[in-house]
């Protein structure tokens, strides 16, 4: 779960058309180009997260691949040919048409997609600019694709970076001062309905980190009651006593509905577990004394039809995004400094991959001037075994190593084409630390 209000909404440009060198993409739905609606149709659950990056390996989607998964965004960051492809995976994983994703998505070249990811990790790119969650979800992210066995040398080093410049805008600059977290939006909309919370009966569901955040807060307001309900009893009985609160079980929540004001839902359920006939039974037996609901989860918990009753307020990740307001002025000079922290970074990212496109070179190279070498000390050995002369063994040796190693960089020069030569001239001296007059 991210943040709630963007600061900055950058245009994310489209890739441009793809070389057959393999290169880092980035591609996905987020926040800033799709309605929650259209989010939660390509959410991936945790459970099913292992098998698709396996799957994208295999098919030969990708070669090095992570999927970040967030109530704000689903991200597939990989090293591939053709990241179109993903596209057709994404929809086709999730059952649905590429049409109904495509006005979307966006696909993002090389630079782009480094920028991106330190921007994310940074949190400039969430909802709430500069909060940390983010942070946290991208490495179970990174931890993910681990596990998996899909994540490469280049996204490997990649993240890494992403995570040390997060660290360093966090620390130089004032990114994260005044953030109104989602918990602290929560709060301060439930206030706008019951003049105190104090005298309101408050129940959670779900017992993750959203949830106990938000319990956090709610419980600074110490409301009358506060309930965790979990498909987990001893996980949610342990964050329940945590804020001297109660447990109970999923099953329980339709018969018990009624008794609490606020409700506040963040889980991993692929299907809504708060349904509208609930809701409407719940509302007859508080005789249509108000309910506060808060629906984190993406996809939803409670069904969006709920919110139409004339005595439920329910708010959505998107709905929240008008409260964050707060420390505007402070945040967007930091975003100045942090962007320029990214800047270089990407540069100095990008200069990393460029030496290591040289790595199969250098390689060859070096094979090729060993093979050399251990041909003519063969050479040379079998000479001695013969009685010649020692001096005059090392010193053809020493010629012969000599001519071969310059034979290709002379015959090049000599036979370049005139528009060539002067390249070559200058490669030559600058490899073999020549002064030309």
């Amino acid at each position: 779960m991210e943040g709630v209000d963007a600061i900055i909404r950058p245009q994310i440009p489209t890739a441009p058309k793809v070389s057959s060198r393999m290169a880092l993409f980035t591609l996905g739905i987020n926040h800033h180009t799709a309605p929650l609606s259209v989010r939660e149709q390509v959410a991936f659950n945790a459970d099913k997260l292992h098998h698709a990056l396996i799957e994208l390996t295999r098919a030969n989607i990708a070669r090095e691949v992570a999927i970040l998964s967030t109530c704000n965004r689903t991200e597939i960051y990989c090293a591939a040919d053709n990241p179109d492809m993903a596209v057709d995976w994404l929809a086709e994983y999730h059952a649905i048409e590429r049409g109904v994703i495509q006005p979307y998505v966006y696909t993002l070249p090389q630079r782009e997609a480094i920028r991106h990811a330190f921007r994310v990790a940074s949190g400039l790119d969430s909802m709430v600019i500069g909060e940390p969650q983010i942070l946290g979800q991208m490495k179970d992210a990174v931890r993910a694709a681990e596990e998996a066995g899909t994540l490469g040398t280049h996204l490997h080093k990649m993240f890494q970076r992403a995570f040390a410049v997060a660290k360093e805008v966090r620390s130089t600059t004032a990114i994260g001062a005044n953030i109104v977290s989602m918990a602290a939006a929560g709060v301060h909309l439930a206030e706008r309905i019951f003049e105190r919370i104090s005298d309101q009966r408050v129940l959670f569901i779900g017992a993750g980190e959203m949830i106990e955040l938000c319990a956090t807060y709610f419980a600074a307001k110490q409301p009358k009651e506060l309930v965790i309900a979990n498909r987990t009893m001893e996980r949610g009985r342990a964050l329940a006593e945590r804020f001297g609160g109660s447990v109970m079980r999923l099953d329980e929540i339709g018969d018990r509905l009624g008794h609490f004001d606020i409700v506040v839902s963040c889980t991993a359920s692929p299907l809504p577990i708060v349904g509208l006939g609930m809701v409407e039974r719940a509302i007859k037996a508080r005789r249509h004394r108000p309910m506060f609901m808060v629906d984190l989860a993406v996809p939803r918990d409670i069904e969006p039809e709920i919110g139409e009753l004339d005595d439920v307020f329910l708010y959505t990740v998107d709905d929240l995004a008008q409260v964050v307001e707060s420390g505007l002025e402070s945040r967007q000079a930091a975003v100045v400094e942090a962007e320029g922290i990214i800047t270089a970074q990407v540069d100095a990212f990008i200069g990393w991959l460029e030496t290591r496109d040289t790595v199969p070179l250098i390689r060859s190279l070096r094979d090729a001037a060993e093979r050399t070498r251990r041909h003519e000390m063969e050479h040379a050995l079998k000479l001695l075994a013969k009685g010649d002369d020692p001096e005059k063994v090392l010193d053809q040796l020493s010629q012969r190593l000599t001519n071969k190693f310059l034979h290709a960089p002379t015959q090049a020069l000599n036979s370049a084409e005139p528009e060539e030569r002067e390249a070559l001239r200058l490669a030559a001296q600058r490899f073999f630390h020549l002064h030309g007059e």
